[in-house]
């Protein structure tokens, strides 16, 4: 099983993901070598300070700030992390995702909701027009 494969099934919950698109990586391919590639780029789960750091090193945003800035427009993210739908797109506007940051989070009943279901995954994404918007679900139910 992939670390992808791992993080989504909700077992590296201290990890982040990170979806950069072809035109993120560096020119050698280094960074493709420790991910995994999805569709439109390569998906990375590295442990979660080091994500953060990535993500802040890659994007210039933190993390934490770019992901309490998404959470006021909701979209669809790809259950794969490598692509979505911007809430902005008009359905004859192709809007193409140029990154996203993930963490899950442990189930946990007293919260209620949707936490009280299982293992959450909280995914934020970047669209080419400017767009943050994002998308969370219970492990397993997308």
């Amino acid at each position: 099983m992939s670390k992808l494969d791992e993080f989504l099934a909700g077992e590296r919950i201290d990890d982040v993901a990170l979806f950069l698109t072809h035109e993120y990586l560096d020119e050698e391919g280094k960074i493709a070598n420790y991910g995994q590639e999805v569709d439109n780029g390569i998906v990375l789960v590295v442990p979660g300070d080091d994500g953060r750091g990535m993500f802040a090193a890659g994007t210039g945003m933190d993390a934490m700030d770019f992901a309490q800035g998404a959470m006021g427009q909701r979209g669809s993210i790809d259950a794969d992390l490598g692509g979505g739908e911007c809430p902005e797109a008009a359905s004859d506007e192709n809007h193409n995702v140029k990154f996203v940051f993930t963490f899950a989070e442990e189930q946990n009943e007293e919260v209620g909701g949707l936490y009280e279901e299982g293992d959450v995954i909280h995914a934020y994404a970047q669209c080419e027009c400017g767009t943050a918007y994002s998308d969370r679900w219970v492990v397993g139910e997308k």
